[in-house]
């Protein structure tokens, strides 16, 4: 007599008792499930997993008619202990699984293969564990797959490229593991809006044409990116956060990018050049260009970001008059100008810089005519050494 026979005898002797017949196979995953994970010390989420009881009133089970369809394996409050131990492969027995999802814990090993069998996924959230080894290669075979949030794992190997074709996917977010290689091609992800990738080794340079206009939210920072990315930003007019910092991107920032709907702008620590000449008014709140190879004049179409971060570029010539009222005003909260090559600001010795503003203009071609506290990094010196500034 084979498992699935036993159990289908087990289950008829329950039938009086139990409220719902469970799919078999459903059943049968389940204790397999149970038997490769447990509780960490001061967890007990496994405390309701009776198995003389009906499946579908355990915690984190949730079913439709005999089928289970979500699984969140963990207790989902907020600093709660998680799990540990390894996912087992029979979790593809669970063929209605639609979301699956485990909290923060001590759940090691690699992502079983089986995932790519769960057609009917559209959730698949196990961040913050211990996952390592490669992403599986089938799970882009899922087509109804909305969100894969894979983050703060360590997790090594490349994106599976199958992944940018996927018809349904909205959210990718694999921030925080060991991935490395290029980035895939997501120009056929047409309902993609959040793409992270940051803190990996990704390498190589993105296409202009890579990445799908629907994004409204993109981070690739702490990785090894480069190449110039001006023609493929200027298609991405949905986004409201971009974050390329700490990579290796060339070439010049598109004026267009700062009328975008954004409230972040991070392109700081790489090797963007050129002019940075915003055609209207700029209304992000935070922009940080800082350790670049900017140049020209600072314009004053910058003057209403709360938070702008030129510092330790090429800046040259005098600091538009509009800064000055603007920080008096206290409309700039922050305010780096450190480490350029510029010649002059309007602001007067005696002037009185609001306690919610910073200020910090030393290393430049000129006298700071106010004293204001300045970053660490900044170092001591407070002017440029004038053979520097002869040369500009």
């Amino acid at each position: 007599m084979d498992v699935v026979a036993s159990y289908s005898l087990l289950f008829m002797c329950f039938v009086q008792t139990v409220r719902a017949i469970l799919d078999p196979n459903d059943f049968l995953a389940l204790q397999s499930i149970r038997k490769s994970l447990h509780d960490v010390p001061g967890s007990n989420f496994f405390a309701t997993w009776d198995f003389t009881a009906d499946p579908c009133n355990f915690a984190g089970v949730y079913c439709a008619a005999d089928k289970v369809v979500a699984l969140n394996l963990g207790d989902p409050r907020a600093g709660s202990p998680g799990l540990t131990g390894k996912l087992d492969p029979s979790i593809s027995k669970l063929s209605a699984l639609a979301d699956f999802t485990v909290v923060p814990g001590r759940i090691y090993g690699p992502l079983p293969q089986t995932l790519s069998q769960l057609k009917n996924l559209r959730f698949l959230g196990v961040s913050r564990n211990f996952i390592s080894g490669s992403i599986p290669s089938g799970l882009g075979n899922l087509r109804k797959v909305r969100t894969i949030d894979l983050s703060y794992n360590q997790l090594s190997g490349t994106i599976p490229p199958s992944i940018g074709a996927m018809p349904e996917l909205t959210n990718l977010i694999l921030c925080h593991n060991r991935l490395s290689g290029s980035v895939p091609s997501f120009a056929s992800a047409h309902t993609l809006t959040r793409l992270e990738l940051k803190h990996n080794s990704l390498s190589g340079s993105l296409g202009p044409h890579s990445l799908p206009p629907s994004l409204q939210y993109l981070s690739l920072s702490w990785n090894r990116l480069s190449g110039p990315v001006d023609r493929l930003l200027t298609q991405l007019t949905r986004l409201n956060y971009l974050d390329l910092s700490l990579n290796q991107f060339t070439g010049p920032i598109p004026a267009q990018l700062f009328s975008f709907p954004l409230t972040n702008l991070q392109l700081e620590r790489n090797q963007f050049s050129g002019p940075v000449q915003p055609v209207n008014e700029v209304t992000i709140e935070t922009v940080d260009l800082s350790y670049n190879r900017l140049s020209g004049a600072v314009s004053p179409m910058l003057a209403s970001v709360q938070n702008l971060y030129l510092n330790n570029n090429g800046f040259t010539g005098q600091v538009p008059v509009t800064f000055v009222q603007r920080l008096l005003a206290a409309g700039i909260q922050i305010l780096y100008l450190q480490h350029n090559f510029l010649t002059g600001i309007a602001i007067s010795p005696t002037a009185e810089i609001p306690g919610s503003s910073t200020l910090c203009l030393q290393y430049n071609c000129m006298v700071p005519p106010v004293q204001t506290a300045c970053p660490f990094n900044a170092g001591k010196r407070k002017i440029r050494p004038a053979e520097q500034c002869n040369r500009r």
